[in-house]
């Protein structure tokens, strides 16, 4: 609060003022108030009864990294979206000679539920096999992606894929719906695209292609919580978090892993307690993130501030989003650990502790994730895989056994059992929760603590991701901006040593470029949802030489674009 530090130096009555109006004003991280909740049965209400505009781009289907996303009120998620791309994503296993069972699962987000239900009725419609969850619960990403995973290595003669209600961490107002083929993880481009497309052409037709029925007695189900929660001895060592007793705070944020977090206390016998088991499609027990919005970012301390405040309560307290794919660890020593300082230590704990794992298995990871996560992949002697943004490109590795850990720096990451096969492939917020408590049994060191250490030994860097304005146009240039567009030679005082559009690990298009030197990188991404590009930063020499990587990074941008 840098108005209270003017104030305190030079006590003047406009820096009083100042301050007064920043407390007044800056609500970031402060308890939402009833002005700041939306209005559950108006929601669901526009869901049903506006109509898109498919002259309007942001009222069409747009499949993103996690699928459509958007919200009813804008009417850009309503029923005939859900209608229509449940028909399109039919049509599109079909082609693909998908005969299996659908698992379908929904989160906590008001427009969810609506939605399972209008996916429902098309999938019955259409003979469609589907299993929804017994318990008429909600239903975590990773879960889906476990049951997915399940079955088809079941020795079926068929394969099984699935469908995902939710748009994650975002703010209570908005719906999403992706499709999980039968590698259990995202869909790809190719996937998505034409799914995306198909979908859009039957809106624009009125429906008409649309099958729709009642779906009572035509539906499955399916006991997404038993079966994952049963498995985990499988992935984590819960015996020794058990034998520990380390005490364990879980905090679903009012996400699909409520009850989760309870069958799992009870199973394992773990000293953990559910520090906030409330769901309110509203989430008015949240704290205000850094917009001063309402959003399930347990990566971001304004949002977790209510745990943070309980850290000196428990050896550990963790947080999941809406549909448990994001984690986030808290410590006591540290408060809110750095997306990429969790990984970093994960990583190296993990290859250190799970010897079925193969000798050659890679670390995978986003190339805007730390270059911290490079220096301990040095230190193990294991291949570095970077790819571009998007748990996508993590699946094949995670199938076969070749990638052991893929993580992103947006907190989200999965990695394998401990026999060397796969576990989950969608980001699994549980398992990462449960690992630190998993690192602090078995070292009897905090996460944050050992991350100290590696500082120690490869120097800390600081890391941050700014946004910068663009219009449509240059987010689409952006987006094919090569290499060689970037003239810089130099950057924060340092020779330029790569200029990249293609990630080095998979050689896919990043959809942007990013540029290092010995000691700092920085990467610039169009925002799929925002008239803004990120601008992803890191330096091995300090807070203050980022502030000028972040800087000259947005001028180099801003000259290629313009070139």
């Amino acid at each position: 609060p840098v108005p209270s530090l003017l104030f305190l130096k030079n006590p003047c009555l406009k820096c009083y003022r100042d301050w007064q109006t920043w407390l007044v004003t800056n609500r970031a991280g402060t308890p939402a108030l009833p002005s700041d909740l939306i209005d559950i049965d108006a929601l669901v209400k526009a869901y049903y009864d506006l109509t898109p505009d498919m002259s309007v781009p942001e009222q069409r289907v747009v499949f993103g990294t996690s699928g459509h996303r958007g919200s009813s009120l804008n009417a850009a998620f309503n029923e005939q979206h859900i209608l229509a791309t449940t028909q399109a994503i039919v049509e599109y296993r079909a082609l693909q000679g998908i005969t299996g069972p659908l698992f379908i699962g929904a989160d906590t987000h008001g427009l969810s539920r609506p939605a399972q239900e209008s996916a429902l009725e098309v999938l019955a419609a259409n003979g469609v096999r589907t299993l929804k969850d017994s318990r008429d619960g909600f239903t975590p990403t990773p879960a889906v992606s476990h049951a997915i995973l399940a079955y088809n290595n079941g020795g079926h003669a068929d394969e099984a894929d699935g469908i995902v209600v939710t748009p994650s961490h975002n703010p209570p107002q908005d719906g999403g719906f992706k499709y999980n083929p039968p590698h259990g993880g995202p869909a790809d481009g190719s996937a998505t695209n034409w799914i995306a497309a198909r979908a859009n052409e039957l809106i624009e037709a009125g429906l008409v292609d649309v099958k729709r029925t009642n779906p009572e007695g035509l539906i499955e189900e399916y006991d997404f919580l038993e079966n994952y929660v049963a498995d985990l001895e499988n992935v984590i060592d819960m015996k020794a978090i058990a034998e520990s007793g380390v005490r364990i705070g879980a905090d679903p944020l009012g996400g699909a892993s409520v009850a989760y977090w309870a069958a799992i206390k009870e199973r394992y016998n773990l000293n953990l307690t559910v520090v906030n088991p409330e769901v309110d499609p509203a989430w008015s027990f949240m704290t205000l993130d850094w917009d001063e919005k309402i959003r399930m970012d347990p990566s971001s301390p304004n949002a977790m501030a209510s745990l943070i405040s309980k850290r000196n309560d428990f050896d550990v307290l963790t947080g999941n989003d809406a549909d448990a794919d994001r984690h986030g660890i808290v410590t006591p020593d540290a408060g809110l650990m750095n997306p990429n300082h969790f990984l970093a230590v994960a990583i190296e704990y993990l290859f250190a502790n799970r010897p079925g794992w193969r000798q050659d298995a890679r670390i995978g990871k986003t190339l805007v994730s730390s270059s911290m996560i490079n220096f301990v992949a040095d230190g193990l002697g294991r291949v570095l895989w970077e790819v571009p943004v998007g748990f996508k490109w993590f699946v094949p590795g995670l199938v076969d056994g070749s990638v052991g850990f893929g993580g992103e720096e947006s907190a989200g990451a999965s990695f394998l059992r401990k026999d060397g096969t796969v576990w989950t492939t969608d980001k699994d917020g549980i398992i990462l929760a449960l690992l630190a408590s998993e690192i602090i049994a078995v070292t009897g060191k905090t996460p944050s603590a050992l991350y100290k250490e590696l500082t120690v030994r490869f120097g800390d860097p600081a890391y941050a991701r700014v946004d910068a304005a663009a219009d449509r146009e240059a987010k689409a240039r952006l987006g094919k901006l090569s290499g060689d567009d970037i003239t810089a030679t130099e950057l924060a005082g340092d020779p330029i040593i790569a200029k990249l559009s293609h990630a080095p690990g998979n050689g896919e298009a990043i959809g942007g470029v990013k540029v290092e030197t010995e000691f700092a990188w920085f990467a610039a991404r169009p925002s799929g949802t925002e008239d803004v590009y990120k601008i992803y930063a890191e330096s091995f020499k300090g807070p203050e030489h980022l502030k000028l990587v972040q800087a000259e990074a947005k001028k180099i941008v801003d000259a290629a674009l313009q070139a």
